[in-house]
């Protein structure tokens, strides 16, 4: 067995150090620059290319068997799986990351910005994919080599890699993947990197992710329009009954009124890790409305304890072109975002119904899209406590807890499929502009996050095996 050469302070020091020396910043201007559009199926050679040529390497310097598998959803977005194995009597971590961006949108960026080449402006690292997910699992990678060098080559537990291409096209065969591939990604804890913290300033973990249900709502009366000043009056207009419609749905101050759609109350806990938190507080975040969505909730509580009713696009006639006829039809894109415990299952149910009651029978259609389920680890688990202790004495901050994100990533796969206790650890911040063009990472955070990272990875070699037996 190779000595223990270093501690947690030097690992801690070494890990940040690549931040200093400018090393962490090459390595992630070398990935910012495949362009892995999952969304452009011409970029397809670039998904093989992120992980033959810069994740291969890189993990097998590190130790990992590394094996790439096809996309079992038949695409052209592979998956990455790579294995670090010291022993069958060690604890095993499975961790996770996506090579893929969405749509660069080149010509949509600030004068001199451009996604495919970090831009640094001050505190602020410009490039797509920077916050979602490049940069996240950077630092993860490099802190994990930080702790393999001070710990002699031997972290007193097993890493398990999961790398995919198609998170930003909703992971398709992902989930399948996992289901074949098990036992191969057998654990005891996943620990992961996506999404943003509460707050640059304030490190967070959050536990799992609401869910997300898309659906639509047409109003469908006749083939074609018709002449608003002939008749106008007497045809009834579908946008105008769609937005009646809408308005039994959700209220004027975004409550919603469909009682099926609702969670159940907030349990203690939840409420008691979410008094602390504070949304909003970043300077580029947009203004929260007080009186906005379910009342007697704080903030903190209406999106991450809560069920929302949004309403993401609406269209009836042309509004580019708008021309002088009633609309035969109209068409709203709304989505629910939802917590656990919400019988999320039975949303078309709920929703006839409820526009049934209202005088909606047979003129709104219903159309529901597949969701994605809700997660949260229980926040008694003790690999909960663990994290945030190793944060703690990391950065010398109280962390943030987070039940659970009021966005959504793939966690059930982790938590149901593989039955995994999912802790998940952000190192980006709500205003990064994630998804939109002059998209970037904090260098302020994403030094700290190295810190974070390397302590955690270090505190797995000291508790792993205690945490695990502790749970059997």
């Amino acid at each position: 067995m190779t000595k223990q050469i270093g501690n947690r302070e030097s690992a801690i020091a070494a890990a940040v150090a690549t931040y200093d020396s400018g090393k962490f910043l090459s390595d992630l201007d070398r990935r910012v620059a495949f362009r892995t559009e999952s969304q452009e199926a011409q970029q397809a050679s670039a998904l093989h290319a992120y992980l033959n040529e810069e994740m291969v390497p890189t993990l097998e310097r590190l130790g990992f068997t590394t094996r790439l598998v096809s996309n079992p959803a038949g695409i052209d977005a592979p998956v990455l799986l790579a294995t670090r194995h010291e022993g069958d009597d060690l604890p095993t971590v499975v961790t996770y990351g996506h090579g893929d961006v969405v749509r660069g949108y080149d010509n949509q960026w600030n004068k001199g910005l451009e996604p495919w080449k970090i831009v640094v402006d001050g505190n602020r690292w410009y490039g797509r994919g920077i916050a979602d997910n490049k940069g996240q699992h950077s630092v993860n990678l490099a802190a994990l080599e930080a702790v393999i060098e001070a710990r002699g080559g031997n972290l007193g537990y097993n890493v398990k890699i999961i790398f995919e291409t198609g998170e930003e096209i909703d992971s398709p065969g992902l989930n399948q993947l996992c289901a074949n591939e098990k036992e191969y990604l057998k654990g005891d804890l996943f620990l992961a990197s996506d999404g943003p913290r509460v707050s640059a300033e304030r490190p967070t973990i959050f536990l799992g992710s609401r869910g997300e249900l898309n659906f639509d709502l047409e109003v469908n009366l006749r083939d074609g329009g018709h002449h608003s000043g002939n008749w106008g009056g007497v045809l009834r207009n579908p946008a105008v009954v769609l937005a009646h419609a809408i308005g039994t749905l959700v209220d004027r101050d975004g409550r919603i009124l469909v009682e099926g759609l609702l969670p159940p109350p907030i349990q203690p806990a939840v409420r008691e890790a979410l008094a602390d938190i504070e949304l909003g507080t970043d300077a580029n975040a947009p203004e929260i409305d007080p009186t906005w969505g379910q009342p007697g909730l704080s903030s903190a509580e209406r999106v991450l304890g809560w069920n929302a009713l949004e309403v993401l696009a609406f269209k009836a006639g042309n509004p580019d072109a708008v021309v002088n006829a009633v609309p035969p039809t109209a068409r709203a894109h709304c989505q629910l975002r939802f917590v656990v415990g919400t019988d999320w299952q039975n949303t078309e149910k709920y929703l006839e119904e409820h526009l049934a009651c209202h005088g909606y029978k047979d003129l709104v259609k219903v159309i529901v899209k597949p969701a994605v389920p809700a997660t949260r680890l229980d926040l008694d688990d003790p690999w909960v406590d663990w994290a945030l202790k190793s944060i703690s004495q990391s950065t010398g901050k109280k962390p943030a807890l987070i039940p659970n994100l009021g966005g959504t990533v793939p966690n059930v796969i982790f938590a149901e499929t593989l039955g995994l206790p999912t802790v998940w650890v952000p190192h980006s911040y709500p205003a990064c502009s994630q998804h939109a063009p002059n998209e970037h990472f904090l260098g302020s955070v994403a030094r700290e996050s190295l810190a974070v990272m390397a302590g955690l990875w270090w505190d797995l070699g000291q508790d792993g095996s205690k945490i695990v037996e502790s749970k059997r």
